[in-house]
């Protein structure tokens, strides 16, 4: 075990010769039957809640899937028992993810059910409402919140204190802003489970402590290329609309989207400094493309704002849907990619993959084993 800070402490465990998913079951159950006994046997009650919500982080979505299943079967029954081993038996498991996996618009109700706090006094209170047959007010809150990397980024529930982490992540940055987001507030404490098949992971065991005290030494150096392809393609428009919105009182109200006048002084100050920037970190011939670009994209813009159908109005972005207002920008993943399509972040600009699913069956020649190159015996 190690201390990286005053709030958070890490423990490495390795279990050589066992799979690491029997490893990870008894941690799972160790450290949810501690919060237990601390919450609910030494009468802690909420000052326990710290340590109530085990967030499992993974560096796969298979290895979560994986251990998802082990939550619903392995360690529920044998957290039933963990009562014979001195500790305290818990029941009832909740249990959601914070993956990709998950729609965007669940993604705030999931944050927000982390946010609930273990309380003695509002768990009897919905038993009693649950016994005579009433609508429960608040909800129970998460026992076992399983991630992946979404959760490096964005997430700051500062009650959490308690992640076990299945495997070293892929580089040091990701596992220092994964761990950091327990012990925000309350002690922490992250576990990490290696798996000893896996030489970089023991690599990581054996020099634990050092590790550890030194790890913002490791981190990466990350490689950035300033206007590139993939960021001008999924950035430039938000970059635009920004500049011109926040220039001045002109066009920062949402319904003034629509008010874009081509001869304005402020569209004309916005390309020059987005062109002068591109020039100086790139070169000439990408800050012409990054011109034409912008200009293209004021057209759409005030075009867009000149053929409003039924003579709508073009706001920056329409709260609900009143038959009257457009959207000038449009949120990413709903729909295909449009001229003023804005990212919330510019983390994922690499080109995407489209993949096409076909239940036909693959023809003969498909399903040929391949055959032994013909040699012309004059060529030997």
């Amino acid at each position: 075990m190690t201390r990286n800070s005053q709030t958070t402490r890490y423990l490495g465990i390795c279990a050589p010769g066992r799979r690491i998913k029997a490893a990870l079951i008894r941690v799972y159950v160790a450290s949810l039957a501690a919060s237990q006994y601390l919450y609910e046997t030494k009468g802690y009650g909420k000052k326990a809640d710290p340590w109530m919500t085990l967030v499992g982080y993974f560096n796969s979505l298979r290895e979560l899937g994986g251990t998802r299943r082990l939550v619903d079967d392995d360690i529920r029954s044998r957290l039933a028992k963990m009562d014979r081993r001195g500790l305290a038996k818990r029941t009832r498991l909740l249990m959601d993810e914070l993956t990709s996996r998950k729609d965007s618009t669940e993604i705030p109700d999931i944050l927000d059910w982390m946010e609930t706090t273990f309380d003695p006094a509002q768990e009897a209170e919905n038993r009693a409402r649950r016994k005579n047959n009433q609508k429960v007010d608040k909800r129970d809150p998460l026992d076992v919140i399983l991630a992946t990397n979404m959760i490096s980024v964005g997430v700051d529930v500062k009650r959490l204190g308690l992640m076990v982490a299945c495997g070293q992540p892929k580089n040091t940055a990701e596992y220092i802003q994964a761990t950091s987001r327990v012990g925000r507030t309350y002690p922490g404490l992250v576990i990490t489970v290696y798996n000893w098949a896996r030489p970089r992971d023991l690599s990581h065991y054996e020099r634990f402590a050092h590790y550890h005290a030194t790890f913002y030494q490791h981190v990466e150096a990350l490689s950035v290329t300033p206007f590139s392809s993939g960021a001008l393609y999924r950035g430039l428009s938000a970059l635009l609309v920004s500049l011109i919105r926040l220039s001045g009182q002109d066009f920062n109200p949402n319904h003034h989207a629509g008010r874009i006048q081509s001869n304005h002084p402020f569209l004309k100050a916005a390309i020059d400094a987005i062109v002068q920037r591109a020039g100086l970190v790139a070169n000439t011939k990408v800050a012409d493309y990054v011109e034409q670009e912008l200009k293209s994209k004021l057209d759409v813009w005030l075009s867009s704002a000149q053929n409003t159908p039924g003579g709508g109005t073009l706001k920056y972005k329409v709260a609900s849907k009143d038959g009257t207002s457009i959207d000038l920008l449009k949120p990413a993943g709903k729909g295909d990619w449009q001229e003023f399509t804005c990212l919330n972040s510019l983390r994922n600009v690499e080109p995407t993959i489209g993949l096409i699913l076909t239940d036909s069956v693959p023809d003969e020649d498909f399903s040929r084993l391949p055959q032994p190159m013909s040699v012309d015996p004059s060529e030997r």
